[in-house]
């Protein structure tokens, strides 16, 4: 600390350090909209090369390899360290606030709101290290859930299986919360691609009161049910809706029962100017919220009742997480949750 620095470098640090977070964020944004399509049409076109062979390795491996994403995915540690995460936890900034314990002695559901357009702050604090979730909550090993299409696609479904992530489908489920050791947690986007439609800035519209399937589930396998809420996570793209009924909004919703995937038209900044549109999210911070758990008993076959007795309380207390910390993440006392 003897020694200062000259600000000519400290500027010119400042400066790399603010390329390597927006490098770190428009690559993930890229990632997420175009590896899997990418990495489908290379291995097609290389069949047509001398390189073929390449191409029928992998396809093989592919098939060979098909049930690993139901049945608890391959995960590498090293992935959730990367320090291309630091840069990307830095851009907006995102951060990880811990409410209460989660006892490694039992399983957990945990529900993560919203979805936003990419679920930045789900990612972050779920799928990487960066804001140290297995020192906040030891003996906890999280399995992030995906849409299953997601899965198809060669190359870009083994980078995902990295992470930790697996398929969401009631298999997948079943399996991870049926590990002999205790400490499971899945994390479920309850809203799912079609609360990407209700991303507006500055809004916290969730796609919840008709989505039970979690509680079912946490009730099969007696797992305790966790809110967690990411404040921030719908500011960081401008979206086009569309108002429901118009027809430029059924196609996004016919399109969703085709594929699973909602189509958004959405934008931030560009690379190179705050002033122009592009990919590269807008740097907005993302805080992501982690509530208390909520203790559900095991049955086998739960009836509508219980099961909607248990979702009311999973909402009241994302209601009530909401409340107790919105203003220090920057929302207005007079926003409240909107569920759709």
């Amino acid at each position: 600390r003897g020694v200062s620095t000259p600000p000519l470098r400290l500027a010119m640090k400042t400066v790399r350090k603010q390329w390597r977070e927006a490098i770190s964020a428009y690559q993930f944004v890229l990632s997420f909209l175009f590896m899997g399509p990418f990495f489908s049409l290379l291995l097609l076109f290389l069949l047509f090369t001398p390189l073929w062979s390449f191409s029928v390795l992998y396809l093989v491996w592919f098939f060979l390899d098909w049930d690993t994403p139901n049945r608890g995915g391959r995960r590498f540690a090293f992935m959730k360290t990367w320090s291309m995460w630091k840069e990307l936890r830095d851009y907006f900034p995102v951060k990880l606030v811990k409410t209460a314990e989660l006892p490694p002695d039992r399983n957990y559901v945990i529900g993560g709101h919203p979805h936003g357009i990419m679920s930045v702050g789900i990612f972050t604090n779920f799928n990487t290290e960066m804001n140290g979730f297995s020192k906040h909550f030891p003996g906890i090993r999280l399995t992030s859930v995906g849409l299953s299409f997601i899965f198809y696609f060669p190359i870009y479904r083994d980078y995902v299986s990295s992470y930790g992530i697996c398929s969401v489908n009631q298999r997948s489920l079943d399996f991870i919360l049926s590990q002999p050791q205790p400490g499971q947690a899945v994390v479920i986007i309850i809203g799912g691609a079609q609360e990407a439609l209700y991303a507006i800035p500055g809004t916290h519209h969730l796609v919840l009161r008709n989505r039970k399937g979690f509680v079912r589930l946490a009730l099969r396998h007696g797992a305790s049910l966790v809110p967690a809420y990411s404040f921030g996570e719908n500011d960081i793209f401008h979206l086009k809706a569309f108002a429901p009924g118009s027809w430029q909004y059924l196609c996004q919703v016919a399109f969703k029962k085709l594929t699973s995937y909602s189509p958004c038209i959405f934008w931030g900044r560009g690379l190179f100017s705050a002033n122009s549109w592009g990919l590269l999210p807008f740097a907005r911070p993302i805080t992501t919220v982690v509530g208390r758990p909520i203790p559900v008993p095991r049955i086998l076959c739960p009836t509508e009742e219980e099961v909607s007795h248990y979702h009311t309380l999973y909402m009241q207390a994302l209601e009530t997480l909401f409340e107790e910390h919105k203003e220090t993440c920057g929302v207005p006392a007079s926003t409240h949750l909107t569920f759709v």
